[in-house]
C-alpha cells in the first residue's frame, strides 16, 4: 500500500506553486545529460509559473474530478461521471457516500498524462486545497495564478471546470450497466419503474480501502493480533474481515481507470454479503473423531483457502529464492495461527478433563497425543497423575508436529512429489513457532513451575506405584 503523502506547510499558494514547479523541474533536469544546454534551458522556460499555468489550464479539460465514476463499471464505457460532495447528498439510514461528510478524497479520470494538473490543485495551504480556494474565489489563490486579475480569473475558471459536468448533458453507454428500479406500487406497470444507470462510488471505495488496510496491517491491529495469539489481555480492538474479496481493476494499467485506483494498484475490496450459516455447536469439537486435523482443522475457511493457495504456489515450481521462501513462510504462518486459535478455542470453551470426563464417550477415539495438546488442564486434576506425567514428559509436542506434517503432506499431494523431507520441514516449522505453538507451551510449563528440560524420565508403572495406584 503506498504511503500517504504528508502535506508540506506552505505560507501562501504562490509559495506552494513555486515549490511544486521547482520539484517537477528538478526531476526533469536530472534526466538530461551533460551538453544538452538547449534542452535544459527549454525545460526551465516551460516551468516558469506563468507559462506552465497557462499550459495546464489548456490541458485541464483532458481530466475530470469525480466522486462517482463510470470507468470501474467497464473500462471501455463512455458516459457521464459525477462529482458530488458527500455533504450535498441526502442523508439515508443505509451506508453510502453521504456518510463520508467532509472527510472524503476526490478521484480523477481521463488522460493520465494530465494528472499533474490535479496534483497542482491538491496543493494545500493551512489545510485548504488550491482547488477549494479557487472555488471560494480566495484572493491569495487568485493572486498566485497571475498578477493580472482578468488573467487570474480566466485561469481560475479553467481549473474549477475540473469538477463541473461535461457539456452535452448526462449520457450512458452500451457497456454501462442499467437497471429498472420499482418506485411505484404496481410491479406489473411500466410507468412505476425508473431506469437507473449506476456509477462506481470511487470516494467511498477509497475510504473503505483505507480503513481495511489499517485494520488488517496497521500497528494497532498487529499488537491486538499478537495478544490474541498469546491469549493475553489487550485494551485495543482486534479487527477481522471474514470472506474478504479483492477485485482488481485496470490490469497492468490501473491508472486508466482512475487516479485513486492507480494509487491502490488496482485493488478494490469487496466485503462479504453472504447470509449467515447455522453451525452446530458440536461441529466445533472433535466428536467421535480420531484427530482434529481431519475433522475440525481442515473445515476452517482460512485453513482451506491457505492450503489451496500453498498447493497452487508449490505446483507452480517457483524459483528457490528469498521471495519464494517469504511467500511459503507467510502461508505456513497463517496455518499455524489457525492451529493455535483452534487449540485456544477448545481450551476456553471446554472444561478441564473434557477428554476423559465424558459420559457419552464422544471423545474416546481422539488420539492420546492430541488429548495432551488440547486438554492440558486435565493434568491439574488430582485423579490424573499419569496424564500429568505424560504431559510433562514432553514427548507429545513432537508427536503433534509429526501429525501436522503428515496431515499437510496429505493435503498437498497430487501433482507434488512430497515425502519425508517435506514432512520434516513442516514439523520443524510448527515446533519452532516462537509466537504460537512454543509460546503457549512455554506459558503452561511456567505456570506449573516445571523445568523446560526433564532429565529423569519415569515409566508409567513407576509413577503409578509412587502414587499408590494400580499401573
Amino acid at each position: 500500500m503506498p504511503k500517504a503523502e504528508i502535506p508540506i506547510a506552505y505560507r501562501s499558494f504562490r509559495e506552494a506553486i513555486q515549490a511544486f514547479l521547482k520539484e517537477r523541474l528538478g526531476a526533469k533536469l536530472d534526466k538530461t545529460e551533460e551538453g544538452e544546454d538547449a534542452k535544459r534551458q527549454e525545460l526551465i522556460t516551460q516551468h516558469h509559473p506563468s507559462r506552465w499555468l497557462k499550459e495546464a489550464a489548456k490541458r485541464v479539460h483532458q481530466i475530470q474530478a469525480v466522486t462517482h465514476s463510470l470507468k470501474p463499471i467497464h473500462p471501455d464505457a463512455r458516459g457521464t461521471n459525477l462529482y458530488v460532495e458527500p455533504r450535498h447528498l441526502p442523508p439515508l439510514d443505509d451506508l453510502g457516500s453521504h456518510a463520508l461528510g467532509d472527510r472524503f478524497v476526490g478521484d480523477v479520470v481521463g488522460n493520465a498524462a494530465a494528472l499533474d494538473v490535479y496534483k497542482l490543485l491538491k496543493l494545500e495551504v493551512n489545510g485548504r486545497t488550491l482547488l477549494n480556494a479557487l472555488l471560494d474565489q480566495d484572493p491569495d489563490a487568485l493572486a498566485a495564478l497571475d498578477a493580472d486579475p482578468v488573467q487570474a480569473h480566466a485561469l481560475r475558471d479553467a481549473f474549477v471546470s475540473l469538477i463541473q459536468p461535461r457539456s452535452g448533458g448526462a449520457s450512458s453507454h452500451p457497456l454501462a450497466k442499467q437497471l429498472y428500479w420499482l418506485v411505484g406500487a404496481d410491479a406489473g406497470r411500466d410507468s412505476d419503474y425508473v431506469l437507473l444507470a449506476p456509477l462506481y462510488a470511487t470516494s467511498l471505495a477509497q475510504a473503505v480501502h483505507t480503513q481495511v488496510q489499517e485494520d488488517r496491517f496497521g500497528e494497532a491491529n498487529k499488537a491486538a493480533r499478537q495478544a490474541r495469539r498469546e491469549r493475553k489481555a489487550h485494551e485495543g480492538t482486534y479487527h477481522v474481515y471474514p470472506g474478504l474479496a479483492v477485485q482488481n481493476m485496470g490490469g497492468t494499467k490501473p491508472q486508466n481507470i482512475s487516479q485513486l485506483n492507480s494509487e491502490r494498484r488496482g485493488m478494490n475490496y469487496l466485503l462479504s454479503s453472504l447470509p449467515p450459516q447455522w453451525k452446530s455447536s458440536e461441529g466445533r469439537f472433535p466428536v467421535h473423531a480420531e484427530s482434529v486435523f481431519d475433522r475440525l482443522f481442515i473445515v476452517r475457511p482460512e485453513v482451506r483457502q491457505t492450503v489451496r493457495a500453498l498447493r497452487h504456489f508449490l505446483e507452480s515450481d517457483p524459483e528457490p529464492n528469498q521471495a519464494t521462501r517469504q511467500r511459503r513462510e507467510a502461508l505456513l504462518d497463517t496455518l499455524l495461527d489457525e492451529l493455535v486459535s483452534l487449540a485456544a478455542e477448545m481450551q476456553q470453551l471446554l472444561p478441564p478433563g473434557w477428554t476423559v470426563h465424558d459420559p457419552e464417550k464422544r471423545f474416546a477415539k481422539l488420539n492420546y497425543q492430541e488429548q495432551l495438546w488440547l486438554d492440558p488442564l486435565r493434568a491439574e486434576l488430582p485423579e490424573e497423575p499419569v496424564f500429568a506425567f505424560d504431559w510433562l514428559y514432553m514427548d507429545w509436542p513432537a508427536a503433534i508436529g509429526k501429525r501436522f506434517a503428515n496431515w499437510l503432506n496429505d493435503q498437498l499431494r497430487g501433482k507434488l512429489p512430497l515425502g519425508d523431507a517435506e514432512a520434516r520441514e513442516w514439523k520443524k516449522v510448527l515446533l519452532t513457532d516462537e509466537d504460537g505453538f512454543r509460546q503457549r507451551l512455554r506459558e503452561m510449563r511456567d505456570k506449573w513451575d516445571a523445568p523446560h528440560y526433564v532429565p529423569i524420565r519415569q515409566t508409567h508403572a513407576e509413577l503409578a506405584k509412587a502414587s499408590g495406584e494400580d499401573a
